[in-house]
């Protein structure tokens, strides 16, 4: 599957943005859809995760501010982000693949991702 990514941008601590990772192909509906972010000078770490079986997983250090769902029909999956803080300033990826649920957080499990969308929050 080919995903775009779009949705970033220059946002305000405590703002908001929502960013889109629109998919290609057939079997949308049957990935798991995650998101990850690296930040400059470091690696790249798991932020949301929404399983096949539609099952959502998010890292501790959004949980409550952050949200991931998805729209089937126009292949889409979406992450909301609220309270937005500086230190979620990073490069966004989406990613798709097959995999156990215990697995969403690992990237090397997911066989496509996104190009990239740049998150800047300011304070």
């Amino acid at each position: 599957v080919q995903l775009q990514a779009s949705g970033g941008g220059l946002v305000q601590a405590g703002g908001s943005l929502r960013l889109s990772c629109a998919a290609s192909g057939r079997t949308f509906s049957g990935y798991s859809m995650a998101w990850f972010r690296q930040a400059p000078g470091k690696e790249r770490e798991f932020v949301a995760a929404d399983s096949w079986r539609r099952s959502t997983y998010y890292a501790d250090f959004v949980k409550g501010r952050f949200n991931i769902f998805r729209d089937n029909v126009e292949k889409t999956v979406y992450l909301q982000m609220n309270s937005l803080k500086p230190e979620d300033t990073a490069v966004y990826y989406c990613a798709a693949g097959y995999m156990l649920d215990r697995l969403l957080t690992i990237a090397t499990k997911y066989v496509d991702w996104g190009q990239g969308t740049l998150v800047t929050v300011s304070s």
